[in-house]
C-alpha cells in the first residue's frame, strides 16, 4: 500500500554515527590519478580530465541538476568527502534518495554500518557470479543535532523499508525534501535492531572525522570475513 502521510518530526542528537566508504577514497584525493602519469605534467592532465567529468567538483561550481552549490560545504574538514555523498548518485539511487542527488546515509552502530555494506557488496558480486575480492573500508564518523523525520516504529511506512524495493521510500523521499526535510531516520533492513539515518543536508553532516578502518574478504560466499585493520 503506498504511503500517504508524512511522518513525525523527531529532535536528533546522535554522536558516533557509522559510515563506510572504500578506503581509496578517503586518504589521498589523487590517489587513483597518481600511478598512471610518468611526469608532473601528466599528472596535471590527468587532473583536467579527471575534472571535467568530476560530478562532485561540477557540483561544487553550480553544475549539478540535482543540488545547488548554496547546500554545498567548503573549508571544513573533511568538507570533499561530505559533498561527495550527497554529488554521486547511483543512477538508480539510494533508498531514500533518486540518481539526482545523494544522501549521508550513516547508521547509529559499527554493526549495522557492516551489515548494510555487505549486503550492497554481496549484491554486486551476486550478480556478477563471483564471490572473490578483498576490499578495504574506512569507518567515517560524523555527530548530528538536528530535526529528522521519523519512521521508526510505524507500520505506516512499512513499504518504505521494503527488502527489495525502492519505490515507496523514493517517492517520500521526494516530498519530503519537496517539505524542505533534513532526513530521515529509520530502522536498518539488513540488521534487526539497528537504526540508520539518510541525511538530506549536507550542512548538518557536523565533526566529520575517521574511525576504524576493516578489510572485508569474500571467499566463496555471500558472507565475508570481516577484519579490523
Amino acid at each position: 500500500m503506498p504511503v500517504s502521510a508524512l511522518p513525525p518530526q523527531r529532535l536528533l542528537r546522535q554522536f558516533d554515527t557509522w559510515r563506510l566508504i572504500p578506503s581509496r577514497f578517503v586518504d589521498v584525493e589523487d590517489s587513483v590519478l597518481s600511478p598512471l602519469a610518468d611526469s608532473d605534467a601528466e599528472l596535471r592532465d590527468l587532473f583536467e580530465l579527471d575534472n571535467a567529468t568530476n560530478s562532485r567538483l561540477l557540483a561544487e561550481h553550480g553544475g549539478a541538476p540535482g543540488i545547488g552549490i548554496d547546500e554545498l560545504i567548503f573549508r571544513v574538514p573533511n568538507y570533499r568527502m561530505v559533498n561527495a555523498a550527497f554529488t554521486y548518485a547511483r543512477p538508480e539511487g539510494s533508498r531514500f534518495n533518486d540518481g539526482e542527488r545523494g544522501a549521508w546515509y550513516c547508521a547509529f552502530e559499527a554493526e549495522t554500518a557492516l551489515a548494510e555494506i555487505t549486503f550492497h557488496k554481496a549484491v554486486e558480486y551476486a550478480e556478477i557470479g563471483y564471490f572473490e575480492d578483498s576490499v578495504n573500508y574506512q569507518a567515517v564518523l560524523a555527530d548530528f543535532t538536528a530535526v529528522f523525520h521519523d519512521i521508526r516504529g510505524l507500520p505506516g511506512f512499512a513499504p518504505c523499508l521494503a527488502p527489495d524495493s525502492y519505490i515507496e521510500s523514493q517517492k517520500l523521499a521526494a516530498r519530503l525534501l519537496g517539505e524542505g526535510s533534513t532526513g530521515i531516520i529509520y530502522p536498518s533492513v539488513r540488521r534487526a535492531g539497528g537504526t540508520n539515518l539518510a541525511c538530506f543536508r549536507p550542512a548538518l553532516v557536523g565533526n566529520v572525522r575517521k574511525g576504524a578502518a576493516y578489510r572485508l574478504t569474500w571467499e566463496g560466499t555471500p558472507t565475508p570475513r570481516v577484519e579490523p585493520i
